[in-house]
């Protein structure tokens, strides 16, 4: 089971407005930039984001329900922050593993711990450039 809704609120409220600005930059953490299904509002949430053949996956700590989930899966794409890059990312695809072994090994114990078996695979292409380089990030 993922983790408790309230401590979903708790995060979104404190905990990422203190993470998100390191999350761009720490290995095995990103930020995903997403419009809102309705409002079209950006919105950013930081992920815990692991490299993958032809992308990434993301350890969906909260869920396949969570609203940033469902905002990447109806949009069919997101711009994914990590490592100081930013990628435009496509083909969300939403999958259960409770081998987690699509994380590294070091991971897939804390993962199993909180209770995280759901997982996206999103494919990746850089955003604004060709498939060789990604954009670097800079500091505002």
């Amino acid at each position: 089971m993922p983790l408790p809704r309230g401590l979903a609120w708790f995060n979104r409220c404190v905990t990422n407005r203190v993470t998100g600005p390191f999350a761009r930059w720490l290995p095995g953490f990103g930020v995903i930039v997403h419009r809102g299904r309705r409002s079209q509002r950006e919105y950013r949430s930081p992920v815990n984001v692991f490299v993958a053949a032809g992308g990434y996956v993301v350890a969906l700590t909260y869920g396949a329900d969570s609203d940033w989930v469902k905002n990447v899966v109806a949009a069919g794409g997101c711009d994914l922050v990590t490592r100081g890059r930013m990628v435009h990312v496509t083909a969300p695809e939403i999958f259960h593993d409770e081998t987690r072994r699509h994380v590294p090994g070091p991971v897939r114990p804390i993962l199993r711990m909180m209770g995280v078996a759901d997982f996206m695979r999103l494919s990746s292409r850089p955003a604004g450039s060709t498939a060789s380089s990604a954009s670097r990030i800079t500091e505002t």
